[in-house]
């Protein structure tokens, strides 16, 4: 309606239905207004309120949190069924003869570096023949 050029009626009646026709327009544009600001309103209020953290979202976070503390406790029992399943090995009795083996490496430097080699751990395996 604005882009349109507007040319007034020279009949009184026309110029009353005209101008009754711009009203109920602006009417509903405010209408519209109004509800949009409703509208606008609500959702801040959902979105960032107080009320968006109502009763039943905070018994959800309790409750999820309960079963994720049973989930963990349930995790911390299960290494002990799992220690009952394995079968245990005796060790190897004293009088079998046992041969040592020290894998040395072939220099005394690193071959990238050029830096001194040292000692870092042991891994110590008992094995039958």
């Amino acid at each position: 309606m604005l882009d349109q050029t507007l040319t007034l009626p020279e009949d009184p009646e026309a110029l009353r239905s005209f101008t009754a026709r711009l009203l109920a327009e602006v009417k509903a544009q405010a209408i519209l207004i109004e509800k949009l600001r409703h509208q606008r309103a609500g959702h801040r209020a959902h979105r960032f309120g107080a009320s968006s953290e109502t009763a039943e979202q905070l018994h959800l976070a309790l409750e999820t949190s309960e079963i994720a503390a049973e989930a963990m406790t349930a995790r911390m029992k299960l290494p002990d069924v799992e220690e009952k399943d394995k079968p245990k090995r005796r060790p190897i009795p004293d009088h079998i003869r046992r041969i040592e083996v020290e894998l040395t490496p072939g220099a005394e430097a690193c071959a990238d570096c050029g830096g001194r080699l040292r000692r870092i751990g042991e891994d110590v395996t008992e094995a039958l023949e």
